[in-house]
């Protein structure tokens, strides 16, 4: 059974949050004065167990989702996460299975997560420079411990991609030095706009780097030419260097949105099903797991969801719809990216 939602888009991608728990606290996502030590996360028994985690996938699969993203809060935060990922690796139907992280952990657990299953790996790195670096993920983190989080992926055989998140002000001074950086150690470094997710991070247009911009400053240096990309939906817009070395993405939903062809839906940590990035209500999927319905009462409950859906929220964005939505939204830290 495949399912197309009210604007013909299919369900194919599912990302799934194993925990609203960060080891960082960065201003875009989780700061320090709202996530601070008294901050209430989600006790162990309200998360999505890993029978329960398994037993969605199947349902999905079902539907026609093909590709997996496990994100958090931070993933590698959740114990013995490997095993979770053999047991999707397992399911018949599943083609892909990613993991996006702050690579702190990933050194420790790369080899692990690429022998449980896991393809692809996206590491998120804002800065090359220490100081701003350490200012920006709430003085958790060094870059030096992620970079080697990044050549420990590679060299279990993962797929390495880059995030960098940039805001003006903050980090814009950094989008050539970490283009040469990883265009030297051949990883495809992606650009993500700041983006108005959840209710916490004080989003303002004017913090916005678009992509315009952003290509304008690495083709100054390294000439750039757009490519295609690599498969229908993908949410990054692809340019590779004139001379052949390497590419690099910039993921635009504000100023450039992609909405027409999202395939993808999220589980929060909690077990909630969201439509949208940006949504402001979700589907309690706990609730049916841990009932007596059966796979197939929850396989209809979820198509229900998936095909009564409209959203298109970078397409219709403007401060209007921002105000109005801000506090309503659900926090990134339970829906991952």
């Amino acid at each position: 059974m495949t399912v197309q939602d009210q604007l013909q888009r299919p369900l194919r991608d599912l990302r799934i949050s194993v925990t609203d728990r960060c080891n960082f606290r960065c201003q875009y996502c989780m700061p320090a004065e709202i996530f601070g030590p008294d901050f209430a996360f989600l006790p162990s028994d309200k998360i999505l167990s890993f029978e329960e985690i398994e037993r969605l996938v199947k349902i999905f699969v079902g539907l026609g989702v093909r590709k997996i993203r496990i994100t958090g809060g931070e993933p590698l935060l959740r114990r013995d996460l490997p095993q979770l990922i053999a047991r999707i690796n397992a399911v018949e139907g599943v083609e892909d299975i990613a993991l996006t992280t702050n690579g702190t952990l990933l050194k420790k657990h790369a080899q692990a997560l690429a022998d449980a299953g896991v393809k692809r790996v996206s590491i998120s790195l804002d800065s090359l420079d220490e100081a701003r670096f350490f200012e920006m993920n709430g003085n958790r983190g060094k870059v030096k411990t992620v970079l080697e989080g990044i050549e420990k992926a590679a060299e279990a055989g993962l797929l390495v991609k880059i995030n960098m998140v940039v805001q003006k002000g903050v980090n814009d001074a950094d989008i050539v030095e970490m283009a040469k950086f990883f265009k030297e150690k051949q990883h495809i470094l992606r650009y993500i706009e700041y983006m108005d997710v959840g209710n916490s991070n004080g989003w303002k247009l004017n913090d916005v780097v678009g992509k315009k911009e952003i290509v304008d400053m690495i083709n100054a240096v390294a000439p750039l030419e757009a490519i295609a990309p690599n498969y229908k939906g993908e949410v990054a817009t692809r340019f590779g260097y004139k001379d052949g070395n390497g590419e690099i993405g910039v993921i635009s939903s504000v100023t450039d949105s992609f909405c027409s062809t999202c395939s993808r839906a999220r589980i929060s940590a909690e077990g909630k099903l969201y439509t949208c990035l940006f949504a402001t209500e979700g589907t309690d999927l706990r609730e049916l797991l841990r009932s007596d319905k059966t796979d197939e009462e929850i396989t209809t409950s979820i198509a229900r969801v998936w095909q009564n859906r409209t959203d298109r929220y970078s397409d219709e964005r403007t401060e209007e719809t921002v105000n109005n939505r801000k506090k309503a939204k659900i926090e990134m830290s339970h829906i991952g990216g």
